[in-house]
């Protein structure tokens, strides 16, 4: 897959291709983006290195003061896809399993092993927990799109008492009134916003490494600061001989933003007062909503002759859905090893959060019908 540039904030120029490369672009507008593909530069790290956790919850920051609704369908379009495929690659494997499990039945010889109808299981509950979330998903964004209907009116209506002739004390009020709706509903919108962020789960990024043909030296050390809203994430490395490459940090979770773009700036460390920029650039991220992790590639300066590795793996559910990892999709093709990622799938029973959600959309829809929203 791609990035692509970003050539004024919170601005969509370029369309995604669906590829196994990740082409990041510099910041400037008139160079084009370039899809690139795949590759896995030798990368060791040093011991002792963990997963790295910035935590900006977006749910728990203030929500923005102006919506974005163009931004936030693109977002709701990429994620819906993202939340389908996800969907698809744990019905396969259910169905997997089930295979096996038919397969042991008629075959009077074999033992069905009870692993494999606790993975069925476990599957099975991982499943409804994605459909809900989906459905949760669904709920705000048509809450969020009778919000912007309502907004649109009273903005049209502001217009119109605006042209119009203010003179009499009803248009006056009339004109008071709208103003008074479509500052609520702009407030409802961005509140909404906010809430629909939180639901996108999580970025795991892992570092690869860089590739650069010719470009990179034994000696050489690289500083790459990736900035994600309020997130950060700094990291350091150095070029060994046989091209091996060692970092002081492996891994980093990002959660995911509506109007934020991931702007990456890779830096070479000559010495302690020489420090040279390769590239800066600034990529897009809605289409990192993929079921299976991807590796993907980013151009850092404008020949292409530098190019980072990222592996993007994305969680449905954050840290306060699911504490566990069991919404990662291993690679491992074996039962034993796919069974670590639904072992510690949550219980079937919504928790007190999502039941209060159901609350209000229940208490939103009672005042709609009356016609008081």
């Amino acid at each position: 897959m791609s990035l692509s540039v970003r050539p004024q904030r919170r601005v969509l120029v370029t369309k995604i291709n669906r590829s196994q490369s990740f082409a990041g672009v510099n910041s400037s507008a008139d160079r084009p983006f370039r899809n690139l593909s795949p590759f896995t530069p030798t990368v060791s790290r040093k011991t002792g290195s963990r997963v790295s956790r910035m935590f900006s919850m977006s749910h728990k920051s203030p929500p923005p003061k102006v919506p974005q609704p163009n931004r936030l369908d693109e977002v709701y379009e990429a994620l819906k896809k993202g939340l389908t495929a996800y969907l698809e690659v744990h019905q396969l494997e259910l169905e997997k399993l089930s295979t096996q499990i038919r397969e042991s039945k008629r075959n009077s010889r074999l033992v069905t092993s009870p692993l494999l109808f606790q993975q069925v299981k476990s599957i099975e509950r991982f499943l409804r927990r994605l459909e809900f979330h989906a459905s949760k998903i669904d709920e705000l964004y048509e809450a969020y799109c009778i919000q912007r209907r309502l907004r649109d009116g009273a903005h049209n209506m502001v217009k119109a008492y605006s042209t119009g002739s203010p003179g009499s004390r009803e248009a006056r009020e009339s004109l008071a009134e709208a103003s008074k709706g479509y500052k609520e509903y702009t407030e409802n919108m961005c509140l909404l916003e906010n809430e629909l962020e939180s639901q996108l789960g999580e970025f795991h990024i892992r570092m690869k490494g860089l590739a650069g043909f010719a470009r990179l030296c034994a000696g050489d050390q690289y500083e790459i600061f990736m900035k994600y809203g309020r997130q950060r994430w700094k990291l350091r490395g150095r070029i060994e001989v046989n091209s091996k490459q060692v970092w002081d940090s492996e891994e980093m979770v990002f959660l995911p933003l509506v109007t934020e773009f991931l702007s990456i700036k890779v830096t070479e460390l000559k010495s302690l007062a020489n420090h040279v920029v390769v590239g800066n650039v600034s990529c897009e991220t809605k289409d990192l909503f993929a079921a299976l992790p991807q590796v993907v590639a980013v151009d850092i300066n404008d020949l292409g002759t530098l190019k980072l590795s990222l592996e993007v793996t994305w969680n449905p559910f954050d840290k306060d859905d699911q504490p566990s990892a069991a919404s990662t999709v291993n690679k491992a093709s074996t039962v034993n090893k796919r069974f670590s990622t639904y072992n510690q799938s949550p219980p079937d029973t919504p928790s007190l959060r999502e039941q209060a959600f159901y609350v209000s959309v229940h208490q939103a829809g009672l005042l709609r019908r009356h016609g008081r929203w």
